[in-house]
């Protein structure tokens, strides 16, 4: 009777496996088969603890011309202010989808640019020079071609913030220090046009990399302060409307405390209304290391000292400004070839955007919309790289109220939590840094849960505790239970992580023959089960019904 119980169990068992191997077998392709890690995720929904801006998502277009070259490449091509074509059918549409994109126009030649009205000069494009800062000449925005530039920022909608050009009329004294009073009279007159145009520029900053020990060029930052002083004033001149003024940014450059707190202190209450700074924390294009860069959390979890110095900077020196990244590419010097522009970047870049909402960072520009090899758009193609989709993702899925979590994982499972955008509920962003190990991400409320003890998350769960978790994450439910919560899995096509397509939940992302932005359908999942997140990859998760009383 014992043989026979015994042998019954053993085929219950046997059954038991097949059923879960079939469930196994017909999940979505990016459903791993090998027996996830058990991971939890507590939200903390009665407080935010930082709010970014409504556009937090933001995109740069440049002023470097086809001859930047770094390391035998030169990947900007036509892609630059003054000749990216505005006129093709992706362009658009790909800044449409984001329903006002904030476009920052700046980059490290801004403070070389002469702007072709009230001058007698002719005006001449960027040329090489060996002698001249970054290797090039001066060169000239010619107002037809800003007349063309704003036509399309009309067009999609697009919120515009203008790098001005902060060396006008200092001289060079010694190897990289400029000295000399800023000369105001072509900003001035640039402006005056814009306005008399209709043009409608948000934000204006300050000068391109200045600060600090500079990149190229550096300005004492008690100087600058007094220039910053001077550009508020000609802003508050030429917008006669208090409610029209735009946001006078400044000095988009890469953060140093001291020079940081100097600019505020110099500057005054109320002149600067948001201080940018430059994030490229991965290293240069040439560096072998990349990847591996990417997914150590160790190494990411370094660009949060920047973004709570930054905090603090405000908070001590000039509670009136706001924190923004106006440039931010990880990789420097035109980013690094087949990493920035492929599926890896998005696990660097999203959890980036997740690090800084943290600290109360308001925007965030990714380096490029298109040029380089971080051009959310492909420079040749104007086709999107896997991280268009991502940001695209974040806008249209992560609100502007920052949530506290915490969580019982290893540190290679990121999380963050979000306000759902413009809706009820909240979204939860999950990255996975670990190539061979999936999580199942049990997703609970700190209303009614207490962390205590943690767990011990290597005891391993009895064959049954396993198949029911296997079935779950694929969205088996009670029938009793008819709540539902939204998942958008990110994965690399085909698993390699350097490919150049994305896939959402199993299915690749492409562009329409018209050029038009898939649609990006969740699939649904109980909302009582546990998320599996697959080796390597990424996963928005909505909740409509979380309780949160600060999203109410």
């Amino acid at each position: 009777m014992l043989s026979f119980t015994r042998q019954r169990r053993r085929n219950m068992e046997v059954r038991l496996l097949l059923l879960a191997l079939i469930c196994l077998h017909s999940a979505p392709r990016w459903a791993s088969a090998q027996q996830p890690e058990e991971a939890t995720v507590i939200v903390k929904g009665s407080t935010k603890i930082a709010e970014t801006d409504e556009n937090y998502i933001c995109a740069t277009i440049d002023w470097w011309p086809p001859e930047k070259c770094n390391y035998n490449q030169c990947p900007w091509g036509q892609s630059s202010i003054l000749n990216l074509d505005l006129d093709h059918p992706f362009l658009a549409q790909a800044i449409q989808a984001f329903d006002n994109l904030r476009i920052r126009l700046g980059g490290s030649l801004q403070d070389r640019v002469v702007y072709d009205v009230g001058t007698e000069s002719p005006c001449s494009p960027f040329r090489n020079m060996s002698n001249g800062l970054f290797g090039f000449s001066v060169g000239c925005l010619g107002m037809d071609r800003w007349d063309k530039l704003n036509g399309l920022f009309q067009k999609t909608g697009a919120i515009v913030t203008f790098g001005v050009n902060a060396l006008y009329g200092r001289y060079n004294v010694r190897r990289s220090i400029w000295a000399g009073k800023w000369n105001s009279t072509n900003a001035y007159d640039f402006v005056k046009y814009t306005i008399s145009k209709g043009y409608p520029v948000g934000s204006w900053e300050f000068g391109n990399e200045l600060s600090g020990h500079g990149i190229g060029a550096k300005v004492d930052a008690k100087l600058y302060g007094k220039d910053v002083i001077e550009f508020k004033s000609i802003l508050q001149q030429l917008y006669k409307a208090p409610l029209s003024q735009p946001l006078l940014l400044a000095p988009g450059g890469f953060f140093d405390q001291q020079w940081y707190s100097q600019l505020l202190q110099t500057s005054g209450h109320g002149v600067v209304n948001a201080l940018t700074h430059h994030v490229y924390n991965l290293g240069g294009g040439d560096d072998v290391h990349l990847i591996r860069k990417i997914l150590d959390p160790k190494y990411l979890d370094r660009a949060e000292d920047t973004y709570r110095d930054m905090q603090l900077t405000i908070q001590r020196h000039g509670t009136w400004a706001s924190a923004w990244v106006s440039e931010s590419g990880g990789v420097f010097n035109n980013g690094g070839p087949q990493v920035s522009n492929t599926f890896i970047n998005s696990i660097w870049y999203l959890d980036q955007l997740g690090m800084a909402s943290k600290y109360n960072t308001k925007v965030f520009c990714r380096q490029t919309l298109i040029g380089g090899n971080y051009g959310l758009l492909d420079t040749q193609t104007f086709l999107p790289n896997p991280d268009y989709y991502s940001a695209l993702l974040w806008n249209r899925l992560m609100g502007n109220g920052v949530l506290s979590i915490d969580t019982i994982a290893p540190r290679r499972l990121r999380a963050y939590a979000h306000c759902r955008r413009q809706q009820q509920g909240i979204t939860l962003l999950l990255i996975n840094l670990s190539n061979t190990t999936g999580y199942n991400v049990t997703l609970q409320n700190d209303i009614n849960v207490s962390l205590g003890k943690r767990p011990d998350l290597e005891k391993r769960s009895s064959f049954t505790q396993r198949l029911k978790k296997a079935v779950s994450w694929l969205g088996s439910k009670s029938s009793s239970d008819t709540r539902k919560r939204e998942e958008y899995h990110l994965t690399a096509k085909d698993g390699n992580l350097q490919s150049k397509t994305m896939l959402l939940n199993g299915v690749s992302l492409e562009l329409g023959d018209d050029g038009s932005v898939p649609t990006m359908n969740p699939v649904l999942v109980a909302v009582d089960s546990p998320v599996y997140l697959a080796p390597t990859s990424i996963a928005f998760v909505v909740l409509p019904k979380f309780e949160a009383k600060a999203c109410s």
